[in-house]
Formats: C-alpha cells, sequence, structure tokens
C-alpha cells in the first residue's frame, strides 16, 4: 500500500511520496520489501496514488531488489480495502497486504501459517500498545478469533491495547465483502461485515517491532529505534565500533569528533574540529565543514553544512544548504532545496516548506509555507513588509500590534488608515484587534493618507500611528509603517524594542475591562485643510489666477486634494481623481508624468504634478511640459525657499548634490546633513528652526506644517513660493546647475561589511572625510559616499563629479577597491 500523501509528515512529503522517505538512507519501502522477500514474497502488487511515478522509477519492476512488481493506481481516493480491490486482477490466491510505510521487522511467514492453520478468511496482524488511541483496537478469543474491534478509540472507549498494524493476510475471496468503485477501509466497512456474517476473522498477535510512521515525531523515533537496533532493519555502510556507520568513499578528518550511534552515509565528507553526536544520521554526499556541530538530527541526501552549523534534534531535506553558524533547533523541520543564510536561528518547531529561503542573519520564529523569505529584521526601510496574506499574515498582524503597544502606556491611543486595498483592509483590522487587546484606544480614519494620518497623530492626545498601505514597488507586497506620538516614523531604537517583545512574545494582556475601544473621528479632513491654508498666503495664490494640471494616482489623495483646492481659487485639471486599487498597483509614476507634460502644454498651465498613492511624494511639472528629475525638484524648491526665507535652516541627506550645499553658502543658508534613512531626516526636520528638508526620492517636508513628507502641502506651498517669487517653475529649473551623480551597488556579504567600511576609512585617511553615514569621501571637485546596506547583503557607493562621466568612473573605482577588499 504505497498511496497515502503523508499530511501529517509535511514539509518532507511535500515534493516526495511517503514511501521513498528515507530510514537510515534507504526508503522506507525499501526495508518493506527486504522484509516481504526475507519471508518469501517475491511477488508483490503496489497500489500507488500520489506522486506514483517517484515510486516506479526507483522500484521498476523490482528486479534489482529479487523481486516482481506490478502496480495498481488510483485515480481517485478508493480507501484501504478499495485500493486493494482495484488490484483484484493481481491477487488470485492467498495475499498479504501491508503498508510501504511501516517500520517493522515482524515475522511474516509466522502470520501466514496461522493464517492457514486457522483456514481464515482474513487473518490480522496485532501489537500491544501502551497508547492505541491513534490505531484500531481488536479483541481476540483464546483461538484467536476476533470478537470486536473499534476504530481510533477515545479512552473512554479502550478496551484492549492490541492494535491493528494493518498487517493482513486475506483470500481472493474477501473481495466478495468489497464494492467496486467506491471509498472502501478494512477496519470501519470490510471487516465489521466479516464478523457479521460470521466469516472466520483471526487476529494474530505479534511480537516483533512495528511503527507506524505518521508524523515527524514518529519519523525521528524510528531513527533512534534503527540505531538503537530495536527493531532488525539492514543500515547501509561499514559499522565501526561504538555503533558507527560509515557509507562507501567518506571521509572523516582525524580531527572531527564522532559519537555514535551515528549513520554517515557514501560520500560524506566531515571537515575538521566538527562533532557529531549521537542519533545523527547523514545521507549520501552530505558536507558538514569545520567547526560543525549536529546532535540526533536526521540529514537527507546532498545537504551542505557551512563552518560552525549548529543542528539539534531537526530534520534537514535533500539538497538543502545552510550557511556558516546557521542554527536550527529542537523540532525544526526543513524541506528539500532550502537555503539558510548565514548566522540565521530557526527557532524550535519551525517547519520550511521546499525550495525556501530564509535570508542571512535572519530569526525565524513561525513556519514559512509559502512565505518568500524569512526576513532578517523584523524592519525594513519604512516598516514591516512582505508578501500580503504570506509573509505578513493577521496572525502576525496582531502579534506585531501587540508589541507595538506593549510599549505605549495602557489606556493610550492610536491613530490608524490604510489605502484602498483589501489586503490592508484586512492587516488592519488585525492590528486593531491587536492594539485592544492590550488595552489600547483606536482612532481609526479608515481611508486616508499617510501625511493626512501623520496630522492626525500630531493633533490628538495620540500615543502614535499605525498605517497599512500596499508597497510602491510591488503590489502584491504590503508595508505597516508606525508613527511615534509627533507623527514620524519610529526611530531605530523603537522598533528594535518591538522587535525584542515581538520575538519573546512578551505582550501585555489586557482584562475584559480594560479591552481597548475603536472611534472613528469626524471631519479630519476638514481640520487638515484648515490648518494648511493658515500656513500659506492665500491672496497670493488666488490673485495669480493659477492653472494646475494633478493626477491623483488613483490614491487617496484624491480625498483631500479638492478640499485644498477649493480654497486657493486655482483652475484645476484632474486626472485619475478617484480611488481604485488596481489602478493605483499598476501605476507607472514616470509614465503619468509624461501625460501630465502633454496636457500642460496643451491647457497652457502652470504646473503640474503627480502624487503618489499615498499621497507622502511629489513629481513636479513645470510650465514648459518639462518633467521635473526628483533632484531637480529637490534644487528648484530649495531655490524657492531660500529666495523667499532669510538665513533658512535646511536639512538634506549625506547623499544630496554638492550643488545644493553651494546654494544654501550663498544664500547665507544653514545645512544639516543627515542619515539615509526618512526617520533620520524626519527626525532633524522636527527640531526647532528647520525650514525645509526633502529626500532625493521626490519626499519634500515644510516641517512648520508637518515635520514629515505630505505630497498635498508640498505642491500647496510650491504654488506659494511661486506667487510670492512672482517666477515661472520653469525660470526656477533653467537656471540650476546640472548635478552628475552615479550609483553602484557591490554585493557584500553580512559579515564582511564591517571589515569593508574599516578598510574604506583607513584607505581614505590622507583625504578629509565625513562620518554622517557610512563614509563620505570629499574630492575637489565632488565626493563619494560609502553604504552598507540596512538590508541586503549590499554596499552602495555614490559619487559626484564635474561631469556625468567622471561621476560613473569614481563610483566604479571606488565599487572596484570594495570588491577588493571583499575577496
Amino acid at each position: 500500500m504505497a498511496g497515502g500523501e503523508g499530511t501529517r509528515l509535511r514539509p518532507l512529503t511535500s515534493n516526495a511520496p511517503k514511501p521513498l522517505l528515507p530510514l537510515a538512507n534507504r526508503p522506507m519501502m525499501e526495508h518493506v520489501i527486504n522484509l516481504l522477500k526475507k519471508h518469501g514474497f517475491d511477488d508483490i502488487v503496489v497500489t500507488v496514488a500520489y506522486r506514483a511515478n517517484a515510486i516506479r522509477t526507483y522500484f521498476s519492476d523490482g528486479s534489482e531488489f529479487g523481486v516482481r512488481i506490478v502496480y495498481a493506481a488510483e485515480e481517485t481516493p478508493l480507501g484501504t480495502a478499495g485500493s486493494v480491490r482495484n488490484a483484484m486482477a493481481q491477487l488470485d490466491d492467498t495475499f498479504l497486504v501491508i503498508s510501504g510505510d511501516v517500520v517493522t521487522d515482524m515475522d511474516l511467514g509466522a502470520i501466514v501459517e496461522f493464517h492457514r492453520d486457522k483456514a481464515a478468511l482474513a487473518t490480522i496482524g496485532l501489537k500491544s500498545m501502551e497508547n492505541p488511541l491513534e490505531f484500531g483496537i481488536v479483541i481476540t478469543r483464546e483461538d484467536g478469533s476476533i470478537e470486536r474491534f473499534h476504530e481510533k478509540p477515545t479512552w473512554s472507549q479502550v478496551f484492549s491495547d492490541t492494535i491493528n498494524t494493518g498487517v493482513y493476510v486475506l483470500e481472493p475471496q474477501i473481495f466478495d465483502f468489497i464494492e467496486g468503485g467506491q471509498s472502501s477501509d478494512f477496519s470501519s466497512d470490510v471487516f465489521p461485515a466479516l464478523l457479521e456474517a460470521g466469516k472466520p476473522l483471526f487476529g494474530y498477535v505479534t511480537d516483533g517491532y512495528w511503527e507506524d510512521v505518521g508524523t515527524i515525531e514518529a519519523y525521528v523515533r524510528a531513527h533512534q529505534d534503527v540505531l538503537d537496533e530495536k527493531v532488525a532493519l539492514e543500515i547501509p555502510g561499514f559499522r565501526l565500533g561504538d555503533g558507527v556507520w560509515l557509507g562507501e568513499g567518506s571521509e572523516v578528518h582525524p580531527a572531527a569528533k564522532v559519537q555514535g550511534p551515528v549513520v554517515i552515509g557514501d560520500y560524506c565528507h566531515i571537515e575538521a574540529n566538527a562533532h557529531l553526536r549521537e542519533y545523527t544520521v547523514l545521507g549520501s554526499n552530505v558536507r558538514v565543514s569545520e567547526d560543525g556541530f549536529i546532535h540526533r538530527a536526521i540529514v537527507h541526501d546532498n545537504a551542505y553544512l557551512g563552518p560552525g552549523v549548529s543542528l539539534r534534534g531537526c530534520v534537514v531535506g535533500r539538497s538543502t544548504d545552510i550557511r556558516r553558524a546557521a542554527q536550527l533547533e529542537e523540532g525544526v523541520v526543513l524541506g528539500d532545496e532550502c537555503f539558510v543564510g548565514e548566522h540565521a536561528v530557526i527557532n524550535p518547531g519551525v517547519k520550511v516548506y521546499p525550495f525556501k529561503t530564509v535570508e542571512a542573519g535572519a530569526i525565524v520564529n513561525s513556519s514559512i509555507v509559502w512565505e518568500s523569505r524569512g526576513a532578517r529584521n523584523l524592519f525594513g526601510r519604512l516598516g514591516v513588509s512582505g508578501l500580503a496574506n504570506v509573509d505578513v499574515t493577521p496572525e502576525l498582524a496582531v502579534r506585531l500590534a501587540m508589541a507595538y503597544a506593549t510599549t505605549l502606556k495602557r489606556g493610550s491611543t492610536v491613530t490608524t488608515s490604510r489605502d484602498t486595498s483589501r489586503a490592508a483592509r484586512m492587516l488592519k483590522r488585525a492590528l486593531m484587534v491587536g492594539l485592544n487587546a492590550a488595552g489600547i484606544d483606536v482612532n481609526d480614519l479608515e481611508v486616508a493618507t499617510i501625511p493626512l494620518t501623520r496630522f492626525h497623530v500630531r493633533g490628538e492626545p495620540s500615543g502614535g500611528g499605525v498605517t497599512v498601505r500596499l508597497a510602491s514597488d510591488d503590489p502584491q507586497s504590503v508595508v505597516i509603517r508606525f508613527f511615534d506620538a509627533a507623527g514620524i516614523d519610529l526611530n531605530e531604537v523603537a522598533q528594535r524594542k518591538i522587535e525584542r517583545l515581538f520575538y519573546r512574545e512578551d505582550f501585555r494582556r489586557a482584562l475584559a475591562g480594560e479591552i481597548g475601544d475603536i472611534k472613528f473621528p469626524a471631519r479630519t479632513t476638514e481640520h487638515y485643510t484648515s490648518v494648511l491654508i493658515d500656513h500659506i498666503n492665500v491672496e497670493d495664490i488666488q490673485s495669480a489666477r493659477l492653472k494646475v494640471v494633478l493626477d491623483y494616482a488613483f490614491g487617496a489623495a484624491s480625498f483631500v486634494m479638492p478640499q485644498v483646492l477649493a480654497k486657493l481659487g486655482a483652475e484645476v485639471l484632474a486626472v485619475n481623481p478617484y480611488a481604485n486599487t488596481r489602478q493605483a498597483m499598476a501605476f507607472d509614476r514616470w509614465r503619468h508624468a509624461s501625460e501630465v507634460a502633454d496636457l500642460v502644454r496643451a491647457a497652457g498651465a502652470h504646473v503640474g504634478a503627480v502624487f503618489d498613492s499615498d499621497g507622502e511624494h511629489l513629481t513636479l511639472v513645470d510650465d514648459s511640459g518639462h518633467v521635473l528629475s526628483d533632484d531637480e525638484a529637490l534644487l528648484a524648491l530649495l531655490e524657492l525657499v531660500l529666495g523667499t526665507t532669510d538665513k533658512a535652516t535646511v536639512a538634506l541627506p549625506v547623499s544630496s548634490s554638492r550643488v545644493a550645499a553651494a546654494m544654501c553658502r550663498a544664500a547665507g543658508a544653514t545645512l544639516i546633513q543627515t542619515k539615509l534613512s526618512t526617520p533620520h531626516l524626519m527626525e532633524v526636520a522636527s527640531m526647532a528652526g528647520v525650514d525645509f528638508a526633502a529626500s532625493q526620492e521626490g519626499g519634500f517636508i515644510f516641517p512648520s506644517f508637518l515635520p514629515a513628507y505630505d505630497g498635498v502641502a508640498t505642491f500647496v506651498k510650491t504654488l506659494g513660493l511661486l506667487a510670492a517669487s512672482g517666477r515661472r517653475l520653469s525660470r526656477v529649473v533653467s537656471g540650476l546647475p546640472r548635478v552628475h551623480i552615479a550609483h553602484e551597488s557591490v554585493v557584500t556579504p553580512w559579515e564582511k561589511k564591517g571589515s569593508v567600511m574599516r578598510l574604506v576609512v583607513e584607505q581614505t585617511k590622507d583625504r578629509e572625510h565625513e562620518l554622517v553615514d557610512g563614509v563620505k569621501v570629499l574630492y575637489e571637485d565632488g565626493w563619494a559616499l560609502v553604504v552598507p546596506d540596512p538590508e541586503e547583503p549590499l554596499t552602495h557607493v555614490w559619487a559626484e563629479a564635474a561631469t556625468d562621466a567622471d561621476a560613473k568612473t569614481r563610483a566604479q573605482e571606488h565599487a572596484r577597491r570594495i570588491r577588493q577588499m571583499i575577496r
């Protein structure tokens, strides 16, 4: 019987049939065939269903194993008896039924002899078990005839400890009691019918070993019993002293330590200082690198275990690659062809399904079934991100919200919002559940832009905010962003605190009377509009009689911007002025900017703009129809701010152009350089006296209104600055110097990043350099900036020079040096 799916053994059986799972480096079914051959059975019918071709391919016609094998395939599940009836044409004499995935050394010949002595129609192999709950229990009379049985009883129904092993000796007349073409089981259908008909049904109690390998725990237990020689199975390899079996062609370094019982398969390679402790089983062609530690682990064929890898009580699938210093704890199961990065930790009980990647440095606490990867850190650049309902599930959202809530005082209020997607709606609801469960009240804005959410956090007595959006670069992924009480992104210290609570599951749980409430604030958009209008000179804009073209990108900005524009008296041509998730997912920023540019030229508009769907970022189009790059937009707005603000204070990332620094010096302004991270830029923008801040990705900040990116506020401020200066945007842009910045990235292993940065500092010690974020090396005509990526095994290099070619050459030169350092 080899047709079962083995669902309880997943992920090991996700892409292999259960009978082919190795037990001491041979498929379980091969052990069964050897047992059958030992007891004189050389004519075998194999019933197959799940991944039948894999079984046919391995065993073929059986000649390699000294038997004759034919196959009977089930097109639909037929049950234990139905599948045997499906093979009826091959069964014209007394025959034995046995599972292809059982571990046993019972005397099959003795069961057949007993069957014939009793002239039985059916004989069931029986075994005494301490815990019979998972099996069918049987009571026999003194002569061995069966009196009563019950399939998978509860303790109140246990009337015997003798269980049905699924080994049967049957006569062909049994098919009279099995209906064809439908599902039928021996235990629940056929044998009760035999009892009722008074047919000779007997049970034979065997004292041999028997284990139904139905679960991962049973699979591990069966290996230990094999190594303890509790069951008589052939273990391939040459037996050394102290219970060590060594396969053909295997090499064990003299400095390696092996404590039996241990099985080392064919062509394995065990390097110096590796330590194999008891109950370790290595398949064929497994490489254990230096300082590896393996204890009670089962490793299937062709696995690679890097230096310092630690495996304890786990199972590792075929062709899995486990890199340096990774740790797999008790009960971990990896499917076939998984990749585990350096220094990753997979905690107890986690199951990783086949073909998955766990990033270097990841800490994995829950099973990875469909996920793209196991994240190294919970927080990324903007928040917690991943595939919607795969990496970022409602379960994760609840736990994440409880961890965040635990950092706040009980009774605090958190503002929540989302975009228009169903994924964001689902996850926001889960977040609200977690917040309430930890005693936090929720002000839910429902669908709102990110700036509106930040504004509400700042204006209300909120402890913070949470928003859920589709990721801008992947419509299948979502990002959960957290804000502090000032409405800006949580800094790294707060993020790490949440991560610690999340991984420890150290959550505050509110009593029934302390569970948080949910409220839906009214007129938030009107309040936002009113305050924004107070921060600009409306009369200047109204008197300028501006004509504008806007693309709302099918996002929530379409809920806010019309109310603002109504106060300004501008003539507006709006494109995509409604929220639509599907359209927003497919939105191309630069293509739509080009379409807006055409409309600006056709309508003779003063300015055009494309908002992102979250309302944070902005792409500007001048009155000539020229689409401004992010660097051009930054410099243009900086020029307008410097021209209308006396001795302004400006905050820009350390990677911004030297042109911006020169403009600030010329205007007598103060320039503050920030790290590349969004939270740090916003943190600096929150400081008293900062007039303007910007990123190089279309994010602009006017701190007097909101110390965070806000596309709506940026556009309104731009209109005000243009009206106050009396200039057209095209004239501002045409007067800007050109920017020549190039970028390179170098793949850098995590463990090399620190040494790379140290060597960069050492190699440039004779040059002036800055250490705001990474290492910025200064040249007469520009600079080079080297920054390790916080999420990927990369090092970034930006360079500025007098021309594009020189900037590219400078960036490539520093990238080449980094590659040499890595070698």
